[in-house]
């Protein structure tokens, strides 16, 4: 080939990189001119071309295999167009025209090579930066940039006229080779273009291979000759023997690291000393969602791999979106375990901590997990969270005023447990309805009535309502009753059977008196200048006295106060001194009086005086 070979087999400062290149460029110029050969046959030119195409794969993977290096070397050709460009002056200064016109030939060449090493090489370096679209882009970028250097070089092409008085026939050979490397050159400038653009994904996906340190163990299964015909079968799905074998070990790892996980979340929780006692439990709440994590953290490399090692912005933010779920059930989970678990034992124990705090507490705290939950969800779906909280901060008196209803309720809920009227379980009268409280939520305290309705009355409304609670009360449930005994009773025995009732409820082990011991509740301190037993809710009040000359009888006052305060429990007291009452009255010959109206009709004058 002339003297374009000599200098690129024995260029003093060629390095093993530039070496492989040179090789490259001798073969690919041997080819392309035995291309333009008219002898050869359909099935020579199928053999040519197919020699090209694995001479240049071949030339890319030993790129890949030694990118760095590549990277780190100056570029070549340098020292040999310096060399050229003195020559080319040298001869112009004495007039020899065509040794010029060999060597400006020579120095098109070179600097064609030198312009398509460097876009080869920036196209290798764009392969760490970016994603497969962002690569694409940006290698078409070098291809336009490549082109344009390639016009200005061959710009003003040299028009070859030979002067048949010159019979220095070697120079003319020198030319006409130069002349056909250089044209073989720019056909292989496009070629190499074409092959980058046709092999992106293949270029991008070895890339990865060698930055995972597993790029010789990819080309050993490209290289495999049954691998080979699989993979131009699956070649149109855009998959390979390769990326199965990934997929699957990736997949088969995941799978067996799973109890290994688990086992790791068990001791980092044994390592937590707020969660060392729940950690069983915890760990049975999160075992779904930390496997529908590790399945989607599958799925997604799964995708990654498919797309040659590379994630497009629509897939990874749905991933992050999908994380940002599992994250949040997560955590949800883990904490209303730890709650749960603590409601039973504060149930269990003698701690006084009201239950509806516990309730209020963890539905805070499911919102505070629900915003940053949703936080997360808005930043990995692209959203500014800047702008976000600046605009709540702007929309926050307009939503105040929308929901002033909902801010209402949930300044009742802050009164309501802070002003201790009613507590959960208890029996309670608002707004004219009367039931067991179920829940204080944050919104609403629902009611369940004794007809067995579910009633739910805005906090807001309570707040400011009177609210009667059966259920404050530590000692003592009325009894008073009226004992109407008829005229005709003689006073004597009205009397003993008085003595006798209050000496009754005196002694009657569920009667409260003011002998009655009750338990002060010791943690519970009142600061306040309050009746102690009105503020615990303490009745030991016993009266048995005559009361009252009605229309149809003597009445007896009997008012009195059970020790218990549960209804099944007093009806039972109630009966029971119902029972000895009757027998006390019957004991002293005393009957009870039904409402009765006696008339009386006085004779007239006419009659008394005998007419």
């Amino acid at each position: 080939m002339g003297k374009l070979f000599f200098i690129l087999l024995f260029s003093i400062i060629s390095t093993e990189i530039h070496a492989e290149f040179n090789n490259l460029i001798k073969e690919q110029i041997i080819l392309i001119q035995r291309l333009n050969d008219t002898n050869l046959s359909k099935k020579d030119i199928e053999v040519v071309q197919q020699r090209q195409v694995f001479l240049y794969t071949e030339a890319i993977e030993n790129f890949l295999k030694n990118k760095h290096n590549m990277l780190s070397q100056p570029l070549p050709y340098i020292s040999e167009i310096f060399y050229l460009k003195k020559k080319i002056k040298y001869n112009k200064r004495y007039g020899y025209k065509y040794a010029v016109l060999r060597d400006e030939i020579l120095l098109k060449s070179f600097s064609i090579l030198k312009s398509n090493y460097k876009m080869a090489k920036d196209i290798l370096r764009l392969l760490d930066y970016y994603s497969l679209e962002e690569f694409a882009e940006n290698m078409n970028k070098k291809f336009v940039e490549n082109q344009l250097e390639i016009d200005k070089i061959i710009h003003n092409n040299p028009i070859i006229i030979f002067d048949k008085k010159d019979d220095n026939q070697k120079i003319f050979k020198d030319i006409e080779k130069n002349l056909k490397d250089y044209h073989a050159i720019l056909e292989i400038n496009t070629d190499i273009s074409n092959y980058f653009a046709i092999n992106q994904n293949r270029l991008y996906r070895l890339n990865r291979y060698e930055q995972y340190k597993i790029l010789n163990l990819a080309l050993y299964f490209d290289h495999i000759e049954w691998v080979k015909r699989v993979n131009e079968i699956l070649k149109p799905y855009d998959i390979s023997i390769t990326k199965i074998f990934l997929i699957s070990i990736i997949s088969l790892f995941i799978y067996l690291v799973r109890t290994k996980l688990y086992r790791l979340i068990e001791l980092l929780l044994l390592r937590i000393q707020f969660f060392k006692k729940y950690t069983d439990e915890i760990l049975g709440d999160i075992r779904i969602p930390i496997n529908y994590l590790l399945l989607s953290i599958n799925l997604q490399i799964m995708l990654y791999i498919y797309n040659n090692f590379s994630a497009t912005d629509i897939i990874t933010k749905i991933f992050n979106i999908s994380y940002s779920l599992l994250f949040t059930l997560i955590i949800y989970r883990i904490l209303n375990t730890v709650a749960s678990i603590r409601i039973n034992d504060i149930e269990k124990s003698n701690r006084v901590v009201k239950s509806e705090m516990i309730n209020v507490g963890i539905k805070i705290i499911n919102f505070m997990i629900l915003i940053l939950g949703l936080l997360l969800i808005l930043h990995f779906a692209g959203a500014n969270l800047a702008t976000v909280l600046s605009g709540l901060g702007i929309g926050g008196f307009a939503i105040a005023i929308a929901a002033r209803e909902s801010l209402s309720n949930f300044l009742g809920t802050i009164s309501i447990l802070m002003s201790d009227v009613f507590s959960q379980g208890d029996w309670i009268v608002v707004e004219g309805h009367e039931g067991t409280v179920v829940e204080i939520g944050l919104r609403v305290t629902t009611i369940r009535t004794f007809d067995n309705a579910l009633i739910a009355i805005p906090n807001g409304t309570i707040a400011n309502k009177e609210v009667k609670n059966w259920s404050k009360r530590t000692l003592g449930r009325r009894i008073k009753m009226s004992l109407t005994l008829k005229y005709g009773s003689k006073p004597q025995n009205i009397r003993n059977a008085i003595l006798e009732i209050r000496e009754m409820l005196q002694n009657h082990p569920d009667i409260a008196t003011e002998k009655t011991y009750y338990q002060e509740n010791k943690k519970k301190k009142n600061p306040k200048l309050v009746s102690q037993e009105d503020a615990l809710g303490v009745k030991r009040t016993l009266f048995v006295y005559l009361d009252e000359f009605s229309d149809s009888s003597i009445n007896i006052l009997v008012y009195c106060f059970t020790k218990k305060i549960i209804w099944g429990q007093w009806l039972e007291v109630k009966e029971d001194i119902m029972y000895k009452i009757m027998e006390i009255l019957e004991h002293n010959s005393l009957e009870f009086a039904f409402p009765s109206l006696s008339l009386y009709q006085e004779q007239n004058s006419d009659e008394k005086r005998g007419l």
